[in-house]
């Protein structure tokens, strides 16, 4: 099947063009930007990085290792769109200019990150992410994974930061295809799995499930979905990620009920797809639909007979960048963890400034993503919540990471989790 481009990258020049030419370099934005603040550098900004963007479409500048570095530096975590007055799509610039730099890379620009290209390589097929599942299952059930950090072979190695990446996955399940309601049927809708959810987060996948039937919900799981495409979009691989939008588009194609995402960031991808596949009915249909799992439970009634056990524990909430500045949904969590008698729940300090996870950037700007994770884990020993929640599985991992590495025994899960943990039976 002969796959269109993406209508962001049918003409990059015109989009970065277009985009750039509605900043006028008002500089609100700088203090809401993370890499700014952090290096309080011009180039660091969304500022300086569109004048750079307008460079090399423009040809002023040559692409070269300086230019891509600033541009990579980039989080795409958003944060200058919520403030800008001008409406600056930003987002659209950015992955317009990364699809740019890909068409034009040569020898002397920056080196293809291989691990990056591992990650987008694996999830392009749900099966390789469950042949992954079962490798790091037996590494970590076997006593393999005792053994060479005992031994400090992975030190020897340099794999040690990769180890502890690596949270405890729990055994693999193969969703079925349809979940009825509890009682009766109050409605239909259909859950994006994502890859990484799949992989490290099935229970969370789990208790979205079980919550829906129990409020009612038919629950439709399509087998030929896929990853959302996020990863490689990002990273100017565009005819990759037209395949998999196209992929969902068509596995979500029957029916239409809300598609619902127990990921922000698959959410903050898919509603958008409607934005890069041009002139494209089905994917605009399509991102009409989707909703974050919050969102929608925030949305509906209850019914009645449904309540909690008390939780008399203190709750941090982390708000991913996709929550807030993308679907900007992020009251939403709060709105349910509310329900939880007895339970203390605030906002994690500073929760504006984006963790690092940011999809592979991590991998990629490790350095940078560890700067920002610091202050936050700080706060996370100050404070010293019984349970740290987060709306994205990459927030998640890269949190809990941390929290291993500071010696902090904390639980991190999904808010969904949590209100079905304390679901009364």
């Amino acid at each position: 099947m002969q796959h269109r481009a993406l209508s962001a990258y049918l003409n990059p020049d015109f989009h970065i063009k277009h985009e750039a030419a509605k900043c006028v370099a008002c500089g609100l934005c700088l203090p809401h930007c993370p890499t700014y603040e952090l290096l309080h550098d011009e180039a660091e900004s969304p500022r300086g990085r569109l004048s750079l963007m307008l460079a090399l479409a423009k040809n002023d500048l040559p692409l070269n290792a300086k230019l891509e570095s600033h541009l990579a530096r980039c989080l795409d975590c958003r944060a200058c769109e919520k403030v800008c007055p001008s409406n600056v799509a930003y987002g659209l610039a950015l992955d317009s200019v990364r699809h740019l730099i890909e068409s034009r890379r040569t020898t002397d620009t920056k080196p293809l990150n291989r691990s990056v290209r591992l990650i987008q390589w694996l999830v392009e097929k749900p099966i390789r992410m469950q042949i992954l599942g079962r490798i790091l299952r037996l590494y970590q059930g076997t006593g393999l994974q005792w053994l060479l950090r005992k031994s400090h072979v992975l030190r020897l190695v340099g794999l040690t930061r990769l180890d502890n990446a690596i949270p405890k996955l729990a055994s693999q399940k193969r969703f079925s295809e349809i979940y009825p309601a509890h009682k009766k049927t109050k409605g239909r809708v259909a859950i994006f799995t994502g890859c990484q959810a799949n992989l490290v987060d099935q229970q969370t996948l789990t208790s979205s499930i079980r919550l829906l039937c129990r409020l009612g919900y038919e629950v439709h799981v399509p087998p030929d979905q896929g990853c959302c495409g996020a990863l490689h979009l990002h990273d100017g691989q565009a005819r990759k990620a037209t395949e998999l939008m196209r992929q969902n588009t068509s596995a979500f194609a029957d029916g239409n009920d809300a598609i619902i995402s127990v990921a922000s960031g698959c959410a903050a991808t898919l509603c958008e797809y409607g934005k890069y596949l041009d002139n494209d009915v089905a994917a605009q249909r399509f991102s009409g639909r989707i909703m974050d799992i919050s969102q929608f439970l925030a949305g509906i009634s209850w019914p009645t007979g449904i309540s909690f056990r008390p939780l008399p524990g203190r709750i941090a909430i982390h708000d991913p960048c996709t929550l807030t500045n993308v679907l900007r949904q992020e009251d939403k969590p709060y709105a349910l963890l509310a329900k939880i008698p007895g339970a203390e729940i605030f906002s994690l300090p500073e929760n504006k400034v984006c963790c690092g996870a940011a999809g592979a950037y991590h991998l990629a700007e490790t350095l940078i993503a560890e700067q920002l994770r610091a202050p936050k884990i700080n706060h996370l020993k100050r404070l010293a919540p019984d349970i740290l929640v987060t709306s994205n599985p990459g927030c998640a991992t890269f949190l809990a990471t941390g929290l291993r590495e500071a010696g902090l025994d904390m639980e991190v899960m999904h808010p969904v989790t949590l209100l079905e943990r304390q679901l009364e039976k």
